[in-house]
C-alpha cells in the first residue's frame, strides 16, 4: 500500500494564503500583511477542531466589537506557523506542546506539565512579534486509535503493546505524520514502534475514522478529544512512557495587534480561553459535526458562547 501523498488540503492552503498575501517583500510594511487595517484575521489548521475553536474565538472579537477576517483550515503547521510569523494572519488557537516542538525544531525538552510549556513557548517566540495569551484549560493530545476489535484480537492497551506486531500493522495520518516528532518519528525513537504499511490520511477526520472502521489501517492518528474516542467503537491506546507533552489550547496573537488595541482584545481572548475545558471542546467538535466551515461550525461556536455568558 506505501505511503500515499495526499495533497489537496496543501493546495487549497496556498490558494487561500496567496489571496491573502497579493504583493510585496515586507510582510510587515506591504499589501502581503494581514497587519495595519481595522481588522483581525484569524486563521486555522485543517482540521475541524481547529476551525471550530477559530470560529468561537471570531465570534467573541465581533460580540466585543471587533472586525473579524476568517482564514480558516488554510493547512497544517508548516503553513500556519510562517502565514502567522509573517503577518498573513494575526491569531491562531494553537496546541501548546506542539506548537514548542515545531518553533524550536524538535530542540526543546518535552513536558506534560501545562505551565513550563506555556513558558517554552513564550521564550521559543521571543523576538518573532507574536504574544503567547493565557492558555486554556483544554487539551489535545495526538491518540493512537485502533477499533475494539482490532485491541481485543492483539492484546492492545498502550503504545508499548505495538512494538511487538507493528510490521504487520498499516498506519493511517496526514501527511507530516511522518517527520513529525510527536508522531511516527517518536513512536520508533520512543517505542521502536514501525508500521510495515503506511496511509495517507486527513488529520484525524471522517477519511481516518472510516479507514479504522473498515479495516483499510489497524491503527491511526486522531486527536484525544475526538467524540468519537470511547463511544464509536474506537480505543486510544495509552501513551505509557509519557511521550506526548501538554497540549493546551493556547491562542497566539501578533503583537501589533496587541500594541494597538491593548488589554482590550487580549481580555477577551483571555476569557473565552478560560471556558475552554477539554469537556467543551469534546462537545463544540461534536455539534460541528467534522465540519472544516459554513453552518454547523458558525451554530456550534455560537450556542457555545451563549451557554458560557461570553456574549
Amino acid at each position: 500500500m506505501g505511503w500515499h501523498r495526499f495533497s489537496g488540503s496543501l493546495v487549497g492552503a496556498s490558494m487561500t494564503l496567496a489571496s491573502l498575501a497579493c504583493s510585496g517583500d515586507d510582510p510587515s510594511t506591504s499589501s502581503s500583511s494581514a497587519l495595519g487595517d481595522a481588522a483581525i484575521t484569524v486563521g486555522s489548521f485543517d482540521f475541524a477542531e481547529s476551525v471550530v475553536l477559530a470560529e468561537v474565538y471570531s465570534q467573541a472579537l465581533e460580540a466585543a466589537g471587533y472586525d473579524v477576517v476568517r482564514a480558516f483550515a488554510l493547512g497544517p503547521r508548516e503553513f500556519v506557523g510562517p502565514a502567522l510569523r509573517n503577518g498573513l494572519i494575526e491569531l491562531v488557537p494553537e496546541y501548546a506542546g506542539t506548537a514548542v516542538d515545531f518553533v524550536t525544531l524538535g530542540a526543546a525538552e518535552m513536558s506534560d506539565e501545562a505551565e513550563t510549556t506555556h513558558d517554552q513557548l513564550v521564550s521559543a517566540l521571543e523576538g518573532a512579534e507574536v504574544t503567547v495569551l493565557d492558555a486554556a484549560p483544554a487539551e489535545n493530545t495526538n491518540a493512537f486509535v485502533v477499533t475494539n476489535a482490532t485491541s481485543t484480537e492483539h492484546e492492545l492497551d498502550e503504545l508499548s503493546d505495538l512494538a511487538a506486531l507493528a510490521g504487520e500493522l498499516t498506519f493511517g495520518g496526514p501527511p507530516e505524520c511522518v517527520s513529525r516528532r510527536l508522531c511516527l518519528v517518536g513512536l520508533n525513537d520512543v517505542y521502536d514502534v514501525r508500521f510495515g504499511e503506511r496511509l495517507t490520511l486527513d488529520a484525524g477526520g471522517a477519511l481516518t475514522r472510516q479507514a479504522l472502521r473498515s479495516g483499510h489501517v489497524d491503527v491511526a492518528l486522531m486527536f484525544s478529544t475526538d467524540p468519537a474516542i470511547g463511544t464509536d467503537g474506537l480505543v486510544e491506546l495509552v501513551d505509557d512512557r509519557g511521550w506526548q507533552p501538554a497540549e493546551n489550547v493556547t491562542p497566539l496573537l501578533r503583537t501589533e495587534v496587541v500594541d494597538r488595541w491593548g488589554e482590550e482584545v487580549t481580555d477577551v481572548i483571555d476569557e473565552v480561553s478560560s471556558h475552554l475545558t477539554s469537556e467543551a471542546v469534546r462537545r463544540l467538535s461534536a455539534d460541528a459535526d467534522g465540519a472544516l466551515g459554513g453552518p454547523a461550525v458558525a451554530a456550534a461556536a455560537d450556542d457555545w458562547l451563549r451557554s458560557e455568558g461570553l456574549v
